[in-house]
C-alpha cells in the first residue's frame, strides 16, 4: 500500500465498490434528439467542468454511446493525465471513452469523484496505462485499483472540506481576474 490509513479506513478495489466497466451501450439511432450527448472535448481538463452541453439534434454523432444517469461518476479512460472526471447532474449519453460509474452503498459518488481526480489515482493510471500517443486505462487495471475507503460519515466530512476549499479557491480566482 502507498500509505497507512487511519484505523477505521480500509483499502478496497474500485471494482468491488462500483460497477466500473459494466455500463450500458446503445446505438445512436436509439437516442432521442433532446438527449444530452457528452464528448471528451466537452469536459475541461483538471476541473471536471462541462464546457459545452449539446443534444443529439445539435451534434453529428455515429456509432454507439454509453448511457449515464444522474449521480454517476463519469471517468475518461483516455489520456487520464487530463483528469477529465465529472459527476453527472443529468441523464445522458457519452462517448465510449468515458466510463459511467455507479457506486455501491459503501461509497458516496462525490467521494469517488475526488479520489479519481486525486494525484494518487493519476499516478496509478500513469503507471498502468497502455498506448503511447493516446494512453488509456484498461478496465481490468481500473477495477483492481486500490481506493482508500473511510466510513460514510468521514466521506461526508471530506466532501464538505474539499468543496469548501474549492469554493474558496474559485472565489480568489474570480477576484484576481
Amino acid at each position: 500500500m502507498p500509505f497507512v490509513l487511519p484505523s477505521n479506513w480500509v483499502w478496497v478495489k474500485l471494482g468491488d465498490i462500483t460497477n466500473y466497466g459494466k455500463c450500458s451501450t446503445c446505438s445512436v439511432d436509439d437516442i432521442g434528439n433532446d438527449s444530452w450527448i457528452l464528448e471528451l472535448e466537452d469536459i475541461e481538463k483538471n476541473t471536471g467542468k462541462v464546457l459545452v452541453r449539446q443534444t443529439k439534434a445539435e451534434r453529428e454523432i455515429k456509432g454507439v454511446r454509453h448511457s449515464f444517469s444522474v449521480g454517476n461518476v463519469l471517468y475518461s479512460k483516455l489520456r487520464t493525465y487530463l483528469n477529465k472526471v465529472l459527476l453527472a447532474k443529468d441523464d445522458g449519453f457519452c462517448t465510449t471513452e468515458i466510463i459511467p460509474i455507479e457506486c455501491t452503498d459503501v461509497i458516496y459518488p462525490q467521494y469517488l469523484y475526488y479520489v479519481l481526480r486525486s494525484q494518487y489515482f493519476l499516478d496509478y493510471t500513469a503507471q498502468c496505462g497502455y498506448g503511447v500517443k493516446m494512453p488509456r486505462l484498461s478496465t481490468n487495471d481500473a477495477r483492481k485499483a486500490m481506493i482508500p475507503l473511510p466510513p460514510l460519515p468521514e466521506q461526508s466530512k471530506i466532501i464538505e472540506k474539499v468543496e469548501s476549499i474549492t469554493q474558496g479557491v474559485d472565489c480568489i480566482s474570480r477576484a484576481l481576474q
